[in-house]
């Protein structure tokens, strides 16, 4: 029998880590759209109104669908876990970051954090226990991206930055609630219900800040704001939900770490950005941890 699941356990890794990664495909272009957004958008408004407009829907989707639209009172409490970490703090912290001045590739590589926070959360909140030589893998990734930061700004954390990290330990945390939900219920309807969760809270605050801002339509900031409502908010979910399920929220997770390499990509084509040697090399970096985390399974 072991000789039989344990093929099958690994294939079911796999299938998660291919999944998670489509995810990461559709969230690696989320600080580019948040930046054309921002050009005609309130940085408030594209934080909170991306949650209303993919919460609107998310209801129809579980309409048609004919699926309930409120959770089950005791999931509650991991429902709302999940909309404090990725419907409003990190869209609200990266969103803010970029407002500040932060370049997209800067905030790509420090955002590089966000595997190594998920780690410990799935250890903490879904009873995973990665081998050794992950956590050593997982940890020099994290010492890379640190190293990276502090060279940038003098060996000095600078507010961009530490907005930045409240957007790692915000999505850490509804990842890892996410992801343990997934389990039970499919990735879909999980996002969905926490988006509809959310929406006595975010379609009154997207109404006030709207009326109470000015609103400039750019093409631009359109296509920006229609990418991190649709795809950002709640499509890119759907495969990384359920990677995060089939693969282990741990080891599935870690392919975050490919993200600032897509990041450099689309802040280079999409916003002519320039950046040195040390942002690849710290890119780079993350990468081949990412290579070592996916060999040391769970």
């Amino acid at each position: 029998m072991d000789g039989v699941a344990l093929p099958r356990a690994e294939g079911r890794a796999r299938q998660g880590t291919a999944l998670a990664f489509l995810g990461v495909l559709a969230f690696s272009g989320s600080l580019p759209a948040t930046v054309y957004a921002m050009q005609g958008v309130n940085p408030w408004l594209v934080a909170i109104g991306r949650a209303a407009v993919a919460g609107a829907v998310a209801v129809a989707c579980l309409k048609v669908t004919k699926n309930r639209l409120i959770p089950p009172k005791h999931e509650w409490p991991a429902y709302a876990l999940i909309s404090l970490g990725v419907v409003f703090g990190f869209p609200v912290f990266s969103g803010l970051a970029l407002a500040m001045g932060a370049s997209t590739a800067h905030s790509a590589v420090v955002i590089a954090l966000l595997p190594a926070a998920t780690a410990v959360c799935a250890v903490l909140k879904a009873a995973e226990r990665p081998r050794p030589l992950f956590w050593v893998a997982c940890a020099a990734g994290a010492i890379a991206i640190t190293a990276f930061t502090l060279t940038q700004h003098q060996a000095k954390a600078t507010w961009p930055d530490l907005l930045l990290v409240g957007a790692v330990i915000s999505a850490a945390i509804g990842y890892t609630e996410g992801g343990r939900l997934s389990r039970e219920t499919p990735g879909w309807q999980v996002i969905s219900r926490a988006l509809v969760f959310s929406l006595p809270l975010t379609v009154p605050m997207a109404t006030a800040i709207a009326i109470a801002t000015p609103v400039n339509p750019t093409p631009q900031a359109i296509a920006g704001f229609a990418y991190v409502s649709l795809i950002s908010m709640f499509l890119g979910f759907f495969p990384w939900y359920a990677g995060l399920a089939k693969g282990g929220i741990a080891r599935a997770g870690q392919t975050q770490l490919t993200q600032p390499l897509l990041n450099l990509l689309w802040a280079w084509v999409l916003l002519g950005e320039r950046f040195g040697p040390a942002t690849v090399v710290a890119a780079l970096a993350v990468l081949v941890c990412v290579a070592i985390t996916q060999r040391a399974r769970t």
